[in-house]
């Protein structure tokens, strides 16, 4: 089974439906063998999230803990089939991982429409790095279009394992995500949602749904340190070309 050295997408307790520091949660990742983990807690619209001075705030973690690299970031809620995510005050361009992903306490629209406009807008939208955990059935969308769009965009999909636990209804789903990803080269991360700090670099059903549709690797960007900033550094700049 492939080896994925970066966790993306991990929360600690300053969301208060999670239990670890970042201290813990890096010396675990440290004790497994990861080479970096992102720290990306709920933007401030969702009930139990941190305040905005916690992502102005974010410069004051060392880089390096027990030899794991600190990446600073936040997972923004989707608001409205807009596309509007809740950003205001945090300094995104301060950020190395933007997620961005639909909780139903803060999107306005309710369940059962096509959020296909939504992720449009999400892909479009410079600040966003990746689109997290969006096989929910409620919130349903075109996959091949939004696939071919972050290929386009150089945008990164997320397929995330906690989905497999706690969002079974989206299982089929972030299968046939992830077919659509590969039939358009489009990056992918593969990531943990880690509430805790033995569940960082767990992957375990994200990974064996990849195996069992013979996912290409080189196509999942957080499979090591290295692979990973060179794909958000290209990524911004491909970005930049697209608009001008």
């Amino acid at each position: 089974m492939m080896k994925i050295k970066v966790d993306t997408h991990t929360h600690t307790l300053a969301s208060t439906h999670a239990y670890c520091t970042v201290m813990e949660n890096a010396k675990y990742a440290s004790e497994i063998g990861m080479e970096a983990i992102a720290v990306t807690d709920h933007a401030p619209l969702l009930p139990d999230a941190p305040h905005v001075w916690h992502f102005r705030n974010l410069k004051n973690i060392p880089r390096d803990l027990y030899g794991v690299k600190i990446l600073y970031g936040v997972e923004l809620n989707v608001l409205d089939l807009e596309g509007n995510v809740d950003s205001e005050g945090i300094p995104l361009h301060r950020m190395d991982v933007v997620n961005a992903s639909i909780h139903s306490p803060a999107f306005k629209d309710g369940p059962g429409h096509d959020c296909t406009g939504a992720y449009e807008s999400l892909i479009k939208n410079p600040n966003i790095d990746v689109i997290c955990h969006s096989g929910n059935p409620d919130y349903a969308y075109d996959y091949e279009k939004i696939a071919k769009m972050a290929a386009e965009y150089n945008k990164l999909i997320e397929i995330n394992n906690h989905s497999f636990a706690v969002r079974k209804a989206s299982i089929r789903n972030c299968e046939t995500i992830a077919r659509m990803c590969k039939k358009h080269s489009a990056g992918i991360v593969v990531t943990s949602d880690a509430h805790f700090c033995t569940d960082i670099g767990n992957y375990e059903n994200a990974l064996r749904m990849l195996d069992e549709i013979n996912f290409p690797q080189e196509l999942v960007m957080n499979r090591n340190l290295k692979t990973f900033e060179k794909f958000m550094s290209q990524r911004k700049q491909l970005y930049s070309w697209k608009m001008m």
